[in-house]
């Protein structure tokens, strides 16, 4: 439901789309609507968003928004952003909160997954 002054769409850079599309439906089952050759909407991630053609990249480091995903199966996560080609940056650790890893995907945004602290 859209509401006033509540966050409803996150936009990303992308060097290069359609390896953006392949990661995101590969690691996490994300679908994409493409909106001419520079933009591409994402569908069932969670929060409405899309990509934006771009050769800059989004990094904590450097001042950008950190992206974070939930799972419930942390590790197993982990191995299907592997498998579809995604960089750990941070492996699996304890914050506060939970635990979470850190990753990159083909365009090198840095993106995060936590799940609920190990009982």
């Amino acid at each position: 439901m859209k509401e006033t002054g509540k966050i409803n769409y996150v936009e990303m850079p992308s060097r290069d789309l359609e390896a953006t599309k392949a990661f995101f439906t590969s690691a996490f089952g994300w679908s994409f609507v493409d909106y001419g050759t520079d933009y591409v909407a994402i569908e069932n991630a969670g929060l409405d968003g899309g990509f934006y053609k771009s050769d800059q990249i989004a990094s904590p480091e450097k001042g950008s928004v950190l992206v974070v995903l939930y799972s419930s199966e942390l590790e197993a996560t982990l191995e299907g952003v592997i498998s579809a080609g995604g960089m750990i940056v941070k492996d699996i650790f304890d914050f506060p909160g939970g635990r979470r890893f850190h990753f990159t995907d083909p365009s090198g945004n840095e993106f995060a997954v936590w799940s609920e602290p190990v009982a």
